[in-house]
């Protein structure tokens, strides 16, 4: 054993990239006891409901070099405009271990909308963070999205719809620019995102991205993993898995992908029902099968997505549904749940279901989820209300929460 580590720390220096070891001294000898957590709850920030709402907010944790201990963690946010689906450039914000405390949202020029021609507004919505741990950066992953000046989505060039990524480095606390994801011109790539959807980096520093993706925006979607490499400045399509697809409503969408215990797990949307998948290299995957408590019924969560929290002992899945007396929340999107999951039956356990944050009288949409360090795993989700069925002075703030879940024993897990 001993020797072992001494070999794993050796590889993990080689050509001066510093490596996260997969297997920490800390996890070694684990009790034997169930795996529990606990939940708290908190609020982050709040807005005026007739000024905007904060949305998507997800986040990353920044390890420091040569080290497993916790740094900073960044947040990605953007402001829901009063239109449907109408986003501002992005903003970010950062926690900090050592003061305990979350510094303000920032909109740096480098995120913020860029101007197209016609007085089209181009921004990038629907972003997820990751940490690289092998050239110490954050990516941040979204799409990019065309508004007119009154606030509506434009599919009025081929590939408008592509994936942009902009890069985050801890030591300059810079931004780049967003960049477009160059994909292979095929067809099938003309409406190409991958976006709201959790994604990793392989041991071997390549991305494993999920895209949904079609010919139009109005032909139902699909949904395929690309691998790409990243050398610090660039990401770069390198190869891509099979195709998932589903001649329902709008398709497959919004897919979200882990690993746990050597396999990998993909949780799908669609107008009707939630979809998962599973494989054992992250580009091929099984045929979809639709999410099902585990006594049969259906899981109840539809047009909305799920996110998943890993841990070495278990998988967990993030989600809204129905029939939680909830039919007053637009797509039953409240109160948001997790539940384990039984990563052979593709089950959720329903008795295993908690509520991470309950309704009240918001949908709860657009949410984050992501391992924090061997103690924690946080959830993240911004509040929307529809005011205009509410009087003025009934109105409340617009929340952002950010959910804790401690475990009971070191985590693992990627």
């Amino acid at each position: 054993m001993l020797v072992l580590n001494r070999l794993q720390m050796m590889l993990c220096c080689l050509s001066g990239i510093v490596l996260v070891l997969q297997c920490k001294t800390s996890c070694a000898g684990e009790d034997e006891k169930p795996l529990s957590y606990t939940i708290s709850r908190q609020v982050l920030l709040q807005s005026k409901p007739n000024d905007h709402t904060w949305f998507h907010p997800r986040v990353a944790a920044i390890i420091e070099p040569d080290s497993n201990q916790l740094s900073t963690v960044l947040m990605t946010l953007q402001k829901l405009l009063p239109v449907s689906d109408y986003f501002s450039g992005m903003s970010w914000m950062l926690f900090s271990s050592g003061s305990n405390q979350w510094g303000k949202p920032i909109t740096p020029p480098e995120l913020g909308w860029k101007k197209g021609a016609g007085d089209v507004d181009i921004a990038v919505a629907d972003v997820t963070p990751v940490w690289h741990p092998q050239l110490q950066k954050v990516i941040a992953v979204g799409t990019q999205v065309r508004y007119n000046q009154q606030g509506h989505q434009l599919d009025d060039q081929t590939r408008s719809h592509q994936t942009a990524y902009a890069i985050y480095d801890p030591e300059t606390r810079d931004w780049t620019s967003w960049k477009v994801l160059q994909m292979p011109q095929d067809e099938k790539y003309n409406y190409a995102c991958s976006a709201c959807a959790q994604w990793l980096v392989e041991p071997d520093g390549t991305l494993l991205l999920p895209f949904y993706h079609g010919p139009n925006s109005k032909t139902p979607f699909s949904v395929t993993v690309v691998r790409c490499t990243f050398d610090g400045k660039e990401i770069q399509f390198k190869n891509e898995g099979n195709t998932l697809e589903l001649d329902i409503a709008r398709g497959l969408f919004e897919p979200s992908l882990i690993q746990f215990q050597n396999r990998y797990f993909l949780t799908l949307r669609n107008d009707l029902k939630s979809y998962v998948s599973t494989s054992k290299d992250g580009l091929h995957f099984k045929p979809i099968k639709a999410w099902t408590f585990d006594d049969g019924a259906d899981l109840g969560s539809y047009n909305t997505q799920q996110h998943w929290v890993a841990h070495s002992d278990g998988l967990f899945l993030v989600y809204t549904r129905r029939g939680a007396n909830n039919d007053h929340i637009v797509r039953h999107r409240a109160p948001l749940f997790m539940a384990q999951i039984d990563p052979e039956k593709l089950t959720v356990l329903q008795k295993t279901e908690k509520i991470l944050v309950p309704e009240e009288g918001a949908l709860l949409g657009n949410f984050g989820a992501a391992k924090i360090n061997e103690k924690e795993s946080w959830v993240t989700v911004g509040e929307r209300r529809n005011f205009k069925k509410i009087p003025q002075d009934q109105w409340k703030p617009n929340s952002v929460y950010l959910v804790k879940i401690k475990w009971s024993k070191p985590n693992c897990e990627n």
